[in-house]
């Protein structure tokens, strides 16, 4: 029973780990030239007009604060992921109560992170010509497929 717990909470610690590597990754400032340099190309691949790039880039300006808040609260999450840790290697021991509370809450952020990334792909590709948003969405589909899979 025990070693089935551990092995789940491994699962679990690797898969959140994973997670948060990717955060940290991709998390950036947006503001000014540097989403200029990181919407350069949806402009130039996706070849749109002045109009066009004008809105998706507001678009991103006002979800920014936002996201910028929700990465704040992963950053904060994985400090008490970090925390947990810390106290299982160095006594042994789980408050598996407040780990599942911590489980709890993390998805629910998980599933906040999720919304809103939608919401911004949604309202992006809504100001795209049908042609402009399938190539948009493939491109997003393929960056998010995992390694090693197929078409």
């Amino acid at each position: 029973m025990n070693r089935g717990i551990i092995v789940m909470l491994l699962g679990i610690i690797g898969g959140a780990l994973s997670h948060e590597g990717w955060l940290t990754y991709k998390q950036s400032g947006v503001s000014g030239s540097d989403l200029d340099a990181q919407l350069a190309w949806i402009k130039s691949d996706l070849q749109l007009t002045p109009e066009q790039y004008a809105r998706i880039k507001a678009i991103h300006q006002e979800s920014s604060p936002h996201l910028h808040a929700l990465a704040s609260r992963v950053a904060r999450m994985r400090d008490e992921f970090n925390a947990f840790e810390r106290q299982r290697t160095t006594t042994g021991e789980i408050d598996f109560l407040e780990f599942a509370q911590f489980i709890q809450e993390r998805r629910r952020i998980d599933g906040e992170c999720l919304q809103s990334t939608r919401q911004l792909v949604d309202a992006s590709a809504g100001v795209m010509t049908p042609r402009q948003r399938e190539r948009y969405l493939s491109l997003l589909s393929a960056a998010h497929r995992p390694a090693g899979s197929a078409n």
